[in-house]
């Protein structure tokens, strides 16, 4: 999520920038809503599962003394079954609800602007059509992730609904915008202080968190599928590392430089930094962060989720500007 929505912040911040009106808004502004909406929410779902303790049908039905003279029924087991962590609500939904939702809000809110009559009637046409791909979208991944045996229904629903009021919060919350850097820090501070408070202060009351794990180890059909990213905790730093990556980012003397050039509203730039930022995506991808060590692990996926916003948020468009620059100036 975070490299999707580092990527609308890729092609210059824009709201620094003499655009027309709506580029640098289809930039800095839905980027950098994208990438908190998505931390956030991801940061809720971690606390929801840990407070609602929601099983998962594939070592639910393994335990559950509902089915008489062990009829069970044998559920079918994919790569992608065996996630450790609580199943209610399901990440996936929440993480794409609320994602989509505030995409799907951005581009309603400049076609909203449209006065005109044939004008208005294309934003209704706009607006059903946005808002069937959106519900065609979410219910694709409420029937993946059953079908895989990770969720139940009502727990892909909870994560649906439970993101998009994640995302309409942030609807009215403008502050983001302008969040400096120290701003950034606190708040990476204050999710990791008080999740990791939540999990100390139950743990004391005996209540183990990672209750999930052993269940998923036990039964997964196969040991190669259980994979510590998929853990709470592997969850939370890669989240925090995004939103820090981002802070850092957009408050950087690089970010300031490139979107304060004549060359930051040029289509040439906006292309250039788009493709070398899914270049640059794409080789991050391959790095594969050693897992015998856990808190080795989450350390550096903590750096490696900062580094991936940083590029493409600030390291990218100035490396795209200063090259355009030289060229000019050797063309001059």
């Amino acid at each position: 999520m975070g490299g999707a929505a580092a990527e609308i912040l890729g092609a210059c911040g824009g709201g620094r920038c003499r655009c027309r009106e709506g580029e640098a808004a289809l930039n800095q502004v839905v980027g950098t809503k994208m990438i908190w909406v998505a931390v956030i929410g991801d940061w809720f779902n971690l606390i929801f599962k840990w407070i609602l303790f929601g099983h998962r049908p594939y070592w639910w039905v393994q335990e559950t003394m509902i089915y008489p003279n062990q009829s069970s029924p044998c559920l079918e087991q994919f790569p992608i079954t065996c996630e450790t962590g609580p199943g209610s609500p399901s990440g996936h939904a929440m993480g794409s609800s609320c994602v989509w939702y505030v995409m799907v809000t951005a581009a309603l809110s400049y076609t909203v602007r449209w006065k005109d009559k044939s004008a208005v009637t294309l934003h209704r046409l706009t607006w059903s059509f946005l808002w069937s791909i959106f519900w065609i979208i979410q219910i694709s991944v409420c029937i993946s992730r059953v079908f895989i045996a990770t969720h139940f229904p009502h727990q892909v629903i909870l994560g649906v609904f439970a993101g998009i009021l994640v995302a309409e919060a942030f609807e009215h919350t403008p502050a983001i915008q302008t969040a400096s850097l120290r701003m950034y820090i606190k708040t990476n501070l204050f999710l990791f202080i008080f999740a990791l408070g939540f999990y100390l202060v139950l743990k004391l009351l005996d209540i183990d968190l990672l209750w999930s794990v052993p269940k998923a180890k036990k039964w997964c059909a196969n040991p190669d599928w259980i994979n510590i990213d998929t853990t709470p905790f592997a969850g939370l730093v890669r989240n925090l590392g995004a939103l820090f990556g981002l802070g850092f980012g957009i408050n950087s003397e690089m970010f300031v430089t490139s979107c304060k050039g004549k060359n930051s509203c040029k289509i040439s730039f906006r292309i250039l930094c788009i493709a070398a930022s899914l270049a640059t995506l794409q080789l991050y991808n391959f790095v594969k962060i050693p897992t015998h060590t856990e808190y080795l692990f989450y350390i550096l996926s903590f750096c490696k989720s900062a580094a991936m916003p940083l590029t493409v948020v600030a390291l990218v468009p100035y490396c795209v500007h200063s090259l355009m620059r030289s060229t000019e100036k050797k063309l001059n």
